[in-house]
């Protein structure tokens, strides 16, 4: 069968691009033929670009701030920044040729897709997901007729709910035309009975339906060198505060830390130091939990690949990016402990327990077959 993946913009973030690589792997080995649509990045709108460079320059005139002027980088700035994790889209996804929302309806009727899921990553989040309608398929119209449209792991990213009335209309009407549902937080199973007016069931991020091993090929096939320390840290939002944690979990276990991330961002520091800016290859940060003793993320992605590859690990609760995604996830390992959202909470105990990861594993074994059931179950 042939499947279309609807998904996030394939960009520079580690857990979303990984997401996309195992859906389509787990497809493609069940015997589909499966394509990521590749959906342009959106654009900052230029009323905005306008108002920013405005506000910068008044805190120039008025302030004698030094500040960066041009936020956003060119098109050739970004292939810079995204070299890496271009080179692993390139090399490891398949996709469509480049979608945007003018053209995408004529040349998605092009590949002739007989199936097409959304999924993972908070597509159902309309901040993140602007043509919210879009990921319920209403570009399908009335081609709709025997083609299948299963939702597999989709996140709202939040336990609240946070469509427009107008936008709650229109998806509840589209939501009751998908073939299949399912959810990737336990929250959504509520949020799509009360306001869509569906069921659903919750299973895995796609990244965890993928054995370990098959990451470890990737970070093989591409000769990664060991990482300069054993305590990963990966911070999505860097606050002093995390700071602190890190430093503190550092002395108390006698760790080294290390990151993967760019050093600076564009925004902080502009052209001259794009080099600064770029980020580091998906599969060096993969390699980053298999050579980490311990982890400190503030990351979805961090938190399952720290139960993937079994590393002890504290996650910082991120409310701006959604908690419940972390506490539903911990839910389903009872691992809920792990959580904490300030110093206050970081204590000797919580450092030193060790996880009971064989109950883990055998935990992700029980949803991986669940998850996968659902899957096989939706393209029949």
């Amino acid at each position: 069968m042939k499947i279309g993946i609807l998904t996030q913009p394939l960009s520079t973030n580690y857990g979303g691009l990984l997401q996309a690589y195992a859906l389509q792997s787990v497809l493609r080995k069940i015997g589909h033929q499966a394509l990521t649509i590749d959906k342009s990045e959106k654009k900052v709108t230029i009323f905005v670009r306008i108002f920013s460079l405005i506000k910068r320059l008044l805190k120039v005139i008025f302030l004698g701030k030094q500040v960066i002027i041009r936020i956003w980088p060119t098109n050739k700035e970004r292939n810079i920044i995204a070299q890496h994790t271009d080179r692993f889209i390139r090399e490891n996804i398949l996709t469509t040729k480049k979608i945007d929302r003018l053209s995408g309806k004529k040349k998605l009727h092009e590949y002739k897709f007989e199936a097409y899921i959304v999924g993972s990553d908070q597509v159902w989040r309309p901040s993140y997901s602007p043509c919210i309608t879009n990921c319920f398929f209403d570009f399908l119209g009335d081609k709709r007729i025997g083609i299948k449209t299963i939702a597999y792991a989709a996140s709202f990213g939040n336990d609240k709910w946070e469509f427009s009335k107008k936008e709650t209309y229109q998806c509840s009407i589209l939501a009751k035309k998908l073939s299949s549902i399912s959810v990737r937080e336990d929250s959504g199973i509520k949020l799509c009975q009360e306001n869509l007016g569906v069921k659903s069931i919750q299973v895995l991020d796609p990244t965890m339906l993928l054995d370990k091993m098959e990451y470890i090929h990737l970070v093989e096939k591409d000769n990664v060198q060991k990482s300069n320390g054993n305590l990963m840290t990966y911070i999505l939002d860097s606050s002093e505060e995390k700071k602190t944690i890190i430093t503190r979990i550092e002395e108390k276990l006698n760790l080294i830390s290390f990151t993967v991330m760019p050093k600076s961002k564009f925004v902080n520091v502009g052209k001259k130091h794009i080099q600064d800016c770029v980020f580091p290859p998906v599969t060096k940060w993969i390699k980053g939990f298999s050579d980490a003793k311990f982890v400190i993320t503030d990351s979805f992605h961090g938190t399952v690949f720290s139960i993937i590859f079994n590393k002890p690990f504290i996650v910082i609760g991120n409310n701006k990016r959604g908690l419940s995604r972390f506490i539903s996830l911990l839910r389903i390992f009872h691992l809920e402990n792990r959580l904490i959202n300030s110093i206050g909470e970081l204590n000797d105990n919580l450092m030193h327990k060790s996880i009971d990861f064989e109950r883990v594993n055998d935990i992700l074994k029980k949803e991986q077959e669940k998850s996968t059931a659902f899957i096989l179950n939706a393209l029949k």
